[in-house]
């Protein structure tokens, strides 16, 4: 009894030990400690940053309804206030969404901004391509289309959509749809913009803009939508999840899993 009782507890402990590394290596909570923004639209939580480094959402026309963002043509919504976390230059831009009607077109499900000047990154679609998503910005200067990229005609199908922005001076962009790269190497184009505390504004719906509006617009549902200081790999971004973080030091064996929005 006591050699099947010691058995069992190294077993136990095994599994311990060696689960945490797995969820490390591929759980959504990768790199938590460069999220610079996080909102859910969850009840209790709405219209609030999860990281704390940015002022509560303004709804300008679009509304929440069953924890998501609901945006539609001139329905849209924007952080209105300072941010305050650190300088945001290499990231990730995220949100996972759904299409209520796709024929909506040249909005974005995330884009951000300048205040001060006209810069700004977004996921954007069907503004160059008809059904394509790609990396809007300021004057084209960080865009190009994404090759072979993806005619998204989806209706209803919740996805996740992100892109990256790697490099010092000048961005290596990379598009991502449900984990899978649609924009094979990427493509090298424009310069590097810094996100500054005080001078940076996040906005839903429209492609970029500010109280008074802005181009575009997009007609769906999007469910949550996260901001890394730091461009994610293809691996990372597969094994994201909606709604789980990790919220414990990834060198602790007890790595625990906070799951926001569960399903």
């Amino acid at each position: 009894m006591k050699y099947l009782i010691r058995t069992v507890s190294i077993f136990v402990l095994s599994i311990l030990i060696f689960l945490p590394l797995v969820s490390i290596a591929a759980g959504p909570g990768v790199h938590s400690d460069k999220l610079v923004g996080h909102w859910t639209f969850e009840k209790g939580e709405e219209l609030k940053d999860l990281t704390g480094n940015w002022p509560d959402i303004k709804l300008m026309g679009a509304k929440i309804a069953k924890g998501a963002l609901d945006v539609d043509a001139a329905k849209w919504a924007l952080t209105v206030g300072d941010y305050k976390g650190p300088d945001i230059r290499e990231k990730t831009l995220m949100s996972w969404f759904s299409f209520q009607n796709n024929g909506v077109i040249k909005g974005s499900i995330v884009c951000i901004d300048k205040i001060s000047e006209d810069s700004f990154d977004s996921i954007v679609y069907a503004e160059r391509q008809a059904n394509q998503w790609m990396a809007g910005s300021s004057w084209f200067k960080r865009t190009d289309d994404f090759k072979p990229g993806f005619k998204d005609t989806s209706k209803g199908e919740k996805f996740m959509m992100a892109i990256t922005y790697s490099g010092k001076k000048s961005p290596t962009v990379k598009g991502y749809r449900n984990g899978k790269n649609i924009s094979g190497g990427g493509y090298e184009k424009g310069e590097m913009i810094t996100w500054e505390k005080d001078d940076a504004e996040v906005i839903w719906g429209k492609r970029h803009g500010g109280v008074g509006g802005g181009p575009g617009d997009i007609d769906g549902l999007i469910y949550e939508t996260r901001i890394y200081g730091v461009a994610l790999t293809e691996k990372e971004i597969a094994g994201m999840e909606e709604g789980s973080l990790s919220v414990e030091s990834h060198d602790k064996l007890s790595t625990k899993w906070a799951v926001i929005k569960g399903y």
